[in-house]
């Protein structure tokens, strides 16, 4: 074995990546969901 062997690949590093920025972008789409839940009011939402 060696210390390549011991490295993730590159796209296992991407997938990496990728999975990392996917959850930031879901907690991000919550954050936001939830302050615009609790700013408007039903009649509020027409826009």
């Amino acid at each position: 074995m060696t210390a390549a062997d011991d490295k993730m690949t590159r796209e296992e590093r991407l997938a990496a990546k990728l999975r990392e920025n996917l959850r930031r972008r879901k907690a991000q789409t919550r954050e936001i969901r939830e302050s615009d839940d609790t700013g408007l009011s039903k009649h509020d939402t027409r826009r």
